[in-house]
């Protein structure tokens, strides 16, 4: 279930800053992206992009394979003005684990997260999924001072 703009006012106007999608992604599709860390940069950034984030930067890193007989995974990071997409994968596994935050400080940016994770998901093509949705940056009640 995907949280709604009201899910960000809290009762007695507290609100939450941004949506944190965590997902374990299991028997994913064979194939590149699981491989390549280019080609799950270009994806990841693009991705992103598309929805109009704003990426100030990444960092993605190629793994050798463990045993010299099959492929390594690739791990990387986009960070961006409102946060962050992180993404590592095990093709020995077919499988991915996968962050994306992002913060609505100026404004409610819930369905550009919500449209990178599925963007992704439709590329990496798992079989199962484990997603768990976390509201992030409550604000703490004020208390009133005692004169």
């Amino acid at each position: 279930m995907s949280p709604s703009s009201a899910d960000f006012c809290l009762e007695g106007g507290i609100e939450v800053k941004g949506l944190h999608i965590i997902a374990d992604l299991y028997n994913c599709q064979k194939g590149d992206l699981l491989v390549s860390s280019e080609k799950l940069r270009t994806l990841c950034v693009k991705a992103c992009q598309d929805v109009g984030l704003t990426v100030l930067g990444e960092h993605f890193y190629q793994f050798d394979g463990a045993d010299g007989t099959q492929d390594g995974g690739a791990t990387g990071a986009v960070v961006l003005a409102e946060s962050h997409l992180a993404i590592h994968t095990w093709p020995e596994r077919n499988g991915a684990t996968l962050d994306v935050y992002v913060c609505n400080y100026t404004a409610d940016n819930t369905g550009k997260a919500e449209t990178v994770y599925s963007t992704l998901l439709k590329a990496l093509k798992p079989a199962d999924v484990l997603v768990e949705r976390v509201m992030r940056g409550r604000d703490l009640p004020l208390k009133k001072r005692v004169a």
